[in-house]
């Protein structure tokens, strides 16, 4: 028969689990609307001035751009991988390092050197776990990245791929489309040649009667192109954090769940236990009663 002080006892440390997991499920909420609307506030434009560039290039002009140009023989390659500073959001690292660990595999594969660069304690450790050299780590990074500091790698990675030290940038994230659903991306940032393939035909093909281009083309790309990267590349991030932060809500909701039907299920077996041992006593004291007799 168990036990029902060890029985009672392991409940009450499921209960104070159960309490740990609820809070934690209440902060990841109340980041995640946080973070949510700042992803909402930057698609909107990330999306127009991603949209402006791939008018520009298909144009019909003649416009040309260091950005936009693709390597004939790539020999450089940079891998940036987005993960979480801390766990407790079910699979949302392990999946993104599996990718990251994938992609870096095929670059390897098709590039003499590739760079490796992490943004989150988790993936640090899953590359460094599978010998992966991490050339750069990024460790600031939590639920409101800032553009400033986005601002700072990315204009890196423009004078890199500019001076031909870059040839091509391949970012791994979780990329945020509505609160149920998040979806693994392994996108290529650099070059930007790709930007906008996704906009209808018709759109493109009417670019020229949409924009009238003062004083040119050539020098709004200068200004446009690599603004279009670096808000791409700060939407990843935000993204990123805030489809860490349903991870997380959703995984803390499950363990509350899954913590409230354990204590009833221990409640149940304590029951038991507590009246088979009453009721063996009683049994004992009857007993020993009929003896006496």
């Amino acid at each position: 028969m168990a036990n029902p002080r060890e029985l009672d006892k392991r409940r009450k440390s499921i209960r104070n689990m159960r309490r740990i997991t609820r809070t934690m499920e209440l902060i990841a909420t109340a980041r995640f609307k946080k973070a949510m609307d700042r992803a909402s506030a930057a698609t909107s434009y990330t999306d127009r001035i991603t949209q402006l560039v791939s008018d520009l290039t298909k144009s019909g002009l003649q416009v040309s751009h260091p950005l936009l140009e693709s390597r004939d023989a790539p020999q450089r390659g940079k891998l940036l991988v987005l993960t979480a500073n801390r766990g407790f959001c079910s699979g949302f690292n392990g999946t993104l390092i599996r990718a990251g660990l994938a992609r870096y595999r095929e670059l390897k594969s098709e590039l003499p050197e590739v760079q490796v660069e992490i943004s989150g304690k988790k993936g640090i450790a899953g590359f460094g776990y599978r010998d992966v050299a991490v050339d750069r780590a990024f460790t600031q990074f939590e639920d409101k990245p800032s553009f400033d500091e986005v601002d700072e790698i990315a204009s890196r990675y423009l004078e890199e791929y500019i001076t031909g030290k870059l040839d091509r940038l391949d970012v791994v994230y979780t990329k945020f489309v509505s609160i149920s659903r998040q979806e693994l991306t392994v996108e290529t940032l650099l070059p930007l040649g790709s930007l906008g393939d996704d906009t209808a035909e018709e759109e493109a093909a009417g670019a020229a009667t949409q924009y009238e281009f003062l004083p040119s083309p050539e020098s709004i790309l200068e200004e446009v192109v690599p603004t279009s990267f670096k808000v791409k590349l700060f939407k990843c991030f935000l993204d990123s954090a805030v489809s860490e932060q349903i991870a997380r809500m959703v995984a803390m909701k499950a363990a509350t769940e899954n913590a409230g039907e354990l204590i009833k299920q221990l409640s149940m077996q304590y029951n038991r236990a507590r009246q088979g041992r009453i009721t063996s006593e009683l049994m004992d004291l009857i007993g020993g009663v009929e003896a006496l007799n």
